[in-house]
């Protein structure tokens, strides 16, 4: 069955923010927020890499929340370097957490989202965390760096998957990266794939699934 799909106006710290909520209807204890790469770049909630993870939460019968970040489509502000996103992303989860009230917050990102996902599993109690191709390096002088303050582990069971053919983040550093986590999250690393997973999607959809099936 399709989960149902309502289109939202969350009010955000820069004003309203786009999302779309998705909810299989399960008696999970969990609900979920999603967050996409990087605005500067064309990342949207709408993005594939996005969508699939979001579908695979879904077909493990948790709800989801994807949203667009300040200054993307029909969300109020301007790109805020990763400290208002990350502000945007608590917005976001602050409002499933009345939508849903007593359940737990799995928090996911792709790229720069990874990022975002990252420092809200500092800001508040997750209780699992999926981070996808994590931004690690600067792209670029406009965007955010994985800093000390997002680099703490999160009390939660981690999720980071990647491929190891990834032209836009750097595999070996991120390889290295989780190697000096204590304690280490769970990694996954994909051979042959690229930052956006083409043609390998349903891949990346079935390591979702199994994580949150059984962590």
């Amino acid at each position: 069955m399709s989960p149902s799909v309502e289109r939202l106006s969350i009010e955000g710290p820069a004003g309203a923010l786009e999302a779309v909520l998705e909810d299989p209807g399960a008696t999970d204890t969990r609900y979920a927020v999603v967050c996409h790469p990087h605005p500067l770049y064309g990342g949207t909630m709408h993005n594939k890499v996005v969508t699939t993870v979001a579908r695979a939460l879904q077909d493990a019968g948790i709800p989801t929340l994807r949203f667009n970040f300040r200054g993307v489509g029909a969300s109020a502000g301007v790109f805020d370097r990763g400290r208002g996103e990350s502000a945007d992303a608590d917005a976001v989860a602050t409002w499933g957490a009345r939508r849903w009230p007593g359940r737990m917050l799995v928090i996911a990102g792709f790229s720069f989202g990874a990022y975002v996902a990252l420092r809200l599993a500092q800001l508040r109690p997750v209780r699992q965390l999926i981070t996808i191709a994590p931004a690690i390096q600067q792209l670029d002088e406009a965007a955010t760096e994985l800093d000390k303050e997002a680099t703490a582990v999160p009390h939660c069971p981690w999720l980071v998957v990647l491929g190891d053919a990834d032209e836009v983040v750097d595999p070996a550093a991120v390889i290295a990266w989780v190697n000096d986590l204590e304690p280490r999250p769970q990694l996954v690393v994909l051979p042959g794939v690229g930052h956006f997973f083409h043609h390998r999607l349903h891949e990346l959809r079935a390591i979702v699934i199994d994580a949150m099936r059984n962590g």
